[in-house]
């Protein structure tokens, strides 16, 4: 098979120049298989692991089929997770950056009125829960009129969180002619009878597993008494001195312990679990990204929705109770095409959910000897130089395609009758700038954002200093989100 590239598959030059920028280079299997039939308006049920790339396979196709004038959304993607929400949202956001794509997410456990107000701006993409999506619907903040394309993502986690019923009273709302995509890890017979009951012709695609988990990641196995473990990794941490590395506990209470002691011991860690309020939540996820601190510690919330290409050591400091749990945990290193470790300490009690997870996977995870002392004593100059040091984050894809992008806040929006249009005749006439250097624009009421891409932000913030729109001069200056 001759190695195929994203220009194969005739989509814009904005949202090539975008995958540019954020480095896909060559289509993952399920993204060659996916992008040409979504190409095509063709209802698709695909069957594939996360970490596949799955996210881009649908992103890419509606991000380029999108109509950027439309003020309507025209794209509803539900998830089962506020954590995958916001990261979907992203990463559609990258993919569209110079298409100016407009994504929202909306979810629970943040003020109504906020997402309210975002859905009256011009949206080309909601992501949502489904419960949050069907209040939407319900109180007509959210319109269905103009979806094409409807995206239900992780759909055998959304049968596990109970909201299948939910999902289905969303499809019945949504226009018929609408394109469907299911995404699942999974096929429960629920999932796949929802399908047949509400898709047109759907194409089956399933993407072989390479064993389920990807061939970058290497797996062991270490045996120790449930009292050991808090000395165990310690010794781990510091033999494999990882650049970023997320480890995984069972409950709530495991993450509290292990995070005050691996704090206390000078680690630069952060933790994450469902206890937290959710702006907290997001803010550990994006200072893990952004590299403020190496080591995670977590439950499950995290293992789907974290998307950082670097995370090169995972340790599940308890086994997960549910097979597919691992495959999840596992695939948050080793992506990307990067190599990555996944270590599991197995106390004597957790023998069976090994077995089961090994079943389901489909091999034997190697069982390897703890790190011996005289290891440890080798390895802890380099591990204490990395500690003091800070993480540098190579691969942030956010970061890579928002550097050339300025984000300007106006003194005027709506109750001044300023429209976007009135920005972008403006900003168009200032010399060396024109109309595709002009990003999203956000018109408030009292206040309006405009992106500037392609680093012209500066010149445009002088420019506009002295300039008036629609005849009202305006407080320009550099948005601070």
């Amino acid at each position: 098979m001759s190695k195929r590239s994203f220009a194969d598959y005739h989509v814009s030059e904005e949202i090539q120049r975008a995958l540019a920028v954020l480095k896909y280079e060559t289509p993952t299997e399920v993204q060659s298989k996916v992008i040409p039939l979504a190409m095509e308006n063709q209802d698709l049920v695909v069957k594939s692991q996360t970490g596949s790339g799955k996210t881009a396979s649908f992103g890419i196709p509606v991000s380029d089929l999108i109509e950027w004038e439309e003020k309507k959304p025209q794209v509803l993607i539900l998830t089962p997770t506020r954590e995958l929400a916001v990261q979907v949202r992203e990463d559609i956001t990258n993919i569209g950056r110079f298409k100016r794509i407009k994504a929202v997410a909306v979810y629970g456990k943040e003020p109504f009125s906020k997402q309210k107000e975002e859905l009256k701006q011009k949206t080309h993409v909601v992501v949502g829960t489904p419960g949050r999506v069907m209040d939407h619907i319900e109180r007509e903040t959210l319109v269905l009129d103009e979806i094409k394309y409807l995206i239900i993502d992780e759909a055998d986690e959304m049968l596990n969180r109970g909201f299948i019923d939910e999902v289905e009273a969303i499809i019945k709302q949504v226009p018929s002619t609408r394109v469907t995509m299911v995404f699942s890890a999974t096929m429960p017979k629920d999932i796949e009878s929802l399908c047949h009951k509400y898709m047109t012709e759907p194409i089956y695609i399933e993407i072989e597993s390479t064993g389920i988990t990807a061939d970058t990641i290497e797996h062991s196995l270490i045996e120790v008494k449930e009292e050991e473990k808090l000395s165990l990794l310690k010794d781990v941490t510091i033999t494999e001195n990882p650049d970023s590395c997320l480890i995984f506990c069972r409950t709530k209470e495991h993450v509290d312990t292990v995070y005050s002691e691996l704090d206390q011991s000078g680690y630069s860690c952060e933790k994450l679990h469902g206890g937290l309020e959710q702006e907290d939540r997001f803010a550990v996820m994006e200072g893990f990204k952004m590299g403020n601190f190496r080591y995670l510690v977590a439950t499950d919330v995290a293992a789907r929705g974290i998307d950082i290409d670097n995370v090169n050591l995972v340790i599940n400091y308890d086994v997960p109770m549910e097979k597919e749990s691992y495959v999840h945990r596992a695939g948050r290193t080793g992506r990307a095409g990067n190599k990555g470790k996944a270590i599991t300490f197995s106390t004597p009690y957790e023998g069976k959910f090994i077995k089961a997870i090994e079943k389901y996977i489909g091999f034997e995870i190697p069982i390897i000897e703890a790190p011996s002392q005289p290891e440890v004593a080798g390895a802890k100059a380099d591990f204490e130089e990395k500690l003091n040091g800070r993480r540098i984050v190579r691969n942030n894809k956010t970061a890579r395609i928002n550097q050339d992008i300025m984000k300007l806040h106006f003194s005027g929006g709506k109750k001044k009758k300023i429209r976007a249009v009135d920005f972008v005749g403006t900003i168009a006439k200032i010399p060396g700038v024109t109309a595709d250097d002009i990003g999203i624009i956000t018109i408030k009421d009292h206040m309006s954002y405009v992106d500037i891409l392609n680093g012209k932000g500066s010149l445009v913030l002088q420019a506009m200093e002295n300039a008036t729109i629609k005849g009202k001069k305006l407080k320009v200056s550099k948005a601070i989100k």
